[in-house]
């Protein structure tokens, strides 16, 4: 079932836990590392359900020894200057995905160090509105500096863009904070008939981002949490614990919905697209990052459980360590089992085995929440522990990125 993964035995530096297997590999692989190394773009398809910005540091590593990797993104971010964009052309949130796309970038090339700056520009909160449009018509003109530092064509397409958005803004639209690259995103989400393929190909290419980026669904919705306690928490921004104080209640269900102020769930469909890029993967990965509003978000849409029970290829979980404010009060073993319970509201008739197959962990287990990690707790599901170091002295509490993606790219 498990192709190249069909089972793991783990080195962590000189000491070996071993597993019930037949295969065994080195972490980190360092034969596969170099070949994957000299080849990226015949590199593997890893794909990572993700969102936010805790991926953003792996995803600069994974281009090193893949071009090919499948990132399926949550579009529901409703805080910052998303929500403006948002309540002005309805719209999903377009932030995480130009987060994405820089991240896979290839830095190397000689226009992308401009293309990066004038994407990640944002507009000063402080300044009033009548220079933040002219600072805004200075970069439609080509005059503003970060523009006019990128070379044709590219200069030319980010000009037709940014005007092209300057043309349907609305009169009253609030331009403080508000990201360039968002802004540019935006206008060809517009002009291509509100559909992202036709503007994230090209931007794409033209920053050559090494990997695929992609919205698990192009709607305009939004999550809603409902706690334990009964609170209803309304919109992204309010359950990460970033903008607002973090939740102290367990979250007993999320749900998608069209509209905050009447939140009833809504179960869209995901394109064929989005399938197939589900059935192409060699590998997914339920990474780190915000456990509700990052990962469980991708899960939620009709089609995607169906589709990864579909899959033979491994299914990996990475769960974070340090504290995640939004999975306040779950234990890893809580964590698993609402990965299969949303995954199964799908594919109700799936085994745990058809939707995950392995937890990659540290050796310290108690950077976890609830402490120590038992295998037995998961045999009910068929699911396999594994661990090895993911956690360096320079990242600790958290996850190594370089560690992270050396090991996935050697268990695959």
């Amino acid at each position: 079932m498990f192709g190249l993964l069909q089972a793991i035995g783990m080195f962590s530096g000189m000491s070996m836990t071993s597993f019930n297997v037949l295969k065994k590999v080195t972490i980190p692989d360092k034969i596969k590392l170099a070949r994957l190394e000299r080849s990226p773009e015949l590199g593997p398809k890893i794909l990572f359900f993700s969102g936010g910005s805790a991926l953003k540091s792996v995803s600069e590593k994974l281009i090193k020894y893949s071009h090919n990797t499948i990132h399926l993104i949550t579009p529901f971010d409703s805080g910052g200057s998303s929500a403006v964009l948002r309540k002005a052309f309805h719209m999903p949130a377009v932030g995480d995905l130009r987060n994405r796309l820089m991240a896979l970038a290839d830095k190397s090339l000689y226009f992308n160090p401009a293309v990066f700056r004038l994407f990640a520009y944002r507009l000063s909160k402080e300044k009033p509105r009548d220079l933040l449009v002219q600072e805004l018509d200075e970069m439609c003109t080509g005059k503003h500096e970060l523009v006019s530092s990128v070379p044709d064509p590219m200069r030319k397409i980010i000009k037709h863009h940014l005007r092209f958005f300057k043309k349907q803004m609305p009169a009253d639209f609030d331009l403080r904070g508000a990201s360039i690259g968002n802004l540019i995103l935006t206008s060809g989400y517009l002009e291509y008939e509100r559909h992202f393929d036709p503007v994230l190909f090209i931007y794409s290419k033209l920053v050559e981002a090494r990997g695929i980026v992609r919205p698990i669904i192009n709607k305009d919705l939004h999550l809603v949490a409902k706690l334990e306690n009964g609170n209803l928490v309304l919109g992204q921004h309010n359950l990460t614990g970033k903008e607002v104080p973090p939740i102290t209640s367990k979250v007993k269900e999320l749900f998608l919905s069209e509209d905050l102020s009447n939140p009833e769930p809504v179960r869209p469909v995901i394109r064929d697209k989005v399938k197939k890029l589900i059935l192409e993967a060699e590998l997914i990965c339920y990474p780190i990052g915000s456990f509700y509003s990052s990962l469980i978000a991708n899960l939620l849409p009709a089609g995607v459980g169906k589709t990864i029970s579909q899959s033979t290829c491994p299914k990996v979980f990475v769960p974070n360590t340090g504290k995640d404010p939004e999975s306040f009060g779950l234990t890893i073993y809580e964590m698993v089992q609402k990965i299969i319970y949303y995954l199964r509201q799908d594919a109700p008739d799936s085994s745990p085995m058809q939707l995950l197959n392995f937890i990659l962990v540290d050796e310290n287990l108690k950077l976890y929440p609830g402490g120590n990690v038992s295998k037995l707790d998961f045999m009910q599901f068929g699911v396999e522990i594994v661990q090895c170091k993911l956690v360096s002295k320079e990242s600790y509490p958290y996850i190594d990125p370089e560690l992270l993606v050396k090991t996935l790219f050697s268990i695959i």
